[in-house]
């Protein structure tokens, strides 16, 4: 990560090249919606409540993106984009605050919440964007504002109706991309992908302090101590998984792709197929929380399928990614994702401590195997290559 400020070469190109301070910022405000889903799925665990997470984050993760797109296009150097950005992070707080009442007493505050950031997003291109992304953004806005409204709308219904009005404003944004050319976005490769990969990791970490809020107040003995490190070592292997290589090679990849393309291949690769894996990581740290502090008991379906079921639905969606940017061997991580979903049963016969050693044993097994194809094919990122580098 570099300075807040950009070089005057970047400036020339409106835009930024590398992350900001303040972005981490506001991504850390971000995060916070999925720390606030793990405890709602958790409180309520099964396909109900995992249908409702899911719908949730599918709508904020939209606008989300919205915002790396924005920032990519308008750096936040002046008073008034930083101003901007923090008003967008008071509605993603507000909006993170509604997650767990969502479909109950919280809808409209989350539907206003919704809007206002839908708003900022849309002035802020609209008064600072270069030339062809406000082009551009005046096409997309009516698409933005409208899915804003049927969620607003949304959040006066009862939960039923509330659902389909947010299951049509899902639908709405999953079509949008396709209703108008996305083409005057300018995608700077190095911000765009930096950013994605950081609240990737934050998401990761947040995992991680769901693991320690709930442990509070439990003795330390040496059986907790072990869990832990399954628990922190599956955390690693998610983060490996991804920024062992894909991160690096992502880049490269969209780096390649001709400009009129780039922005509809961002979309897929960074919107679309970060999404499985962010919800992966939700379900994840569900499961391991409670396999760790209730390890000697058997889980119930809903928690066994969510601990192997989140690390499958994180490889499943690292396919996906792998598929539409070109990358090596999708078809090793879909072969990961349906051996980890095999382990969901020992959770249920055996000791919840028994899974998450299968979990780890079996998911970490298809990274480090995918890992060795790499380094005999010669095409191992910097990580690996720095590592057999200290060994040789």
């Amino acid at each position: 990560m570099s300075s807040d400020m950009p070089s005057d070469a970047e400036s020339d190109m409106g835009g930024q090249i590398r992350v900001s301070t303040l972005e981490l910022f506001f991504d850390l405000v971000f995060v916070f919606t999925i720390t606030q889903l793990t405890h709602t799925f958790a409180a309520h665990a099964g396909w109900s409540a995992l249908g409702k997470v899911a719908l949730v984050f599918a709508i904020t993760w939209w606008m989300y993106s919205g915002f790396v797109w924005l920032t990519n296009e308008v750096a936040p150097t002046s008073s008034a984009s930083r101003t901007g950005l923090l008003v967008g992070m008071l509605g993603f707080f507000l909006l993170s605050l509604a997650v767990p009442d969502a479909f109950g007493g919280s809808g409209v505050a989350f539907g206003l919440a919704y809007l206002l950031v839908t708003v900022v997003h849309t002035t802020m291109f609209w008064v600072a964007g270069g030339a062809q992304a406000t082009r551009s953004m005046l096409r997309l806005a009516p698409l933005n504002l409208a899915t804003a409204l049927i969620v607003m709308a949304g959040g006066f219904f009862d939960s039923a109706p509330r659902e389909l009005f947010w299951l049509t404003a899902l639908i709405l944004q999953i079509v949008t991309p396709y209703l108008f050319d996305a083409g005057g976005f300018i995608v700077r490769t190095s911000h765009f992908c930096e950013r994605h990969g950081l609240v990737l990791i934050i998401a990761v970490g947040e995992s991680v302090v769901a693991i320690g809020s709930g442990l509070v107040g439990e003795p330390i003995t040496v059986g907790l101590v072990v869990r832990v490190v399954l628990g922190l070592t599956l955390a690693y292997a998610l983060w490996w998984a991804y920024f062992g290589m894909d991160d690096e090679r992502g880049e490269q990849a969209l780096e390649a792709v001709p400009g009129t393309r780039r922005s509809r291949t961002a979309a897929l690769s960074y919107g679309y197929c970060l999404y499985p894996m962010l919800i992966g990581i939700i379900l994840a740290a569900a499961g391991m929380n409670e396999a760790i502090a209730h390890s000697a008991r058997r889980e119930t379906w809903a928690m066994a399928l969510a601990l192997s079921g989140g690390v499958a639905l994180f490889f499943t969606g690292q396919a996906a990614f792998r598929t539409v940017l070109g990358l090596p061997r999708p078809w090793i991580r879909l072969l990961g994702a349906a051996a980890v979903l095999a382990t969901a049963p020992s959770g249920v016969y055996w000791p919840a401590w028994v899974q998450l050693s299968l979990v780890l044993v079996v998911g970490y097994g298809s990274v480090i195997a995918d890992d060795l194809l790499s380094l005999r094919a010669g095409t191992a990122g910097h990580y690996l290559d720095n590592s057999r580098r200290v060994v040789h």
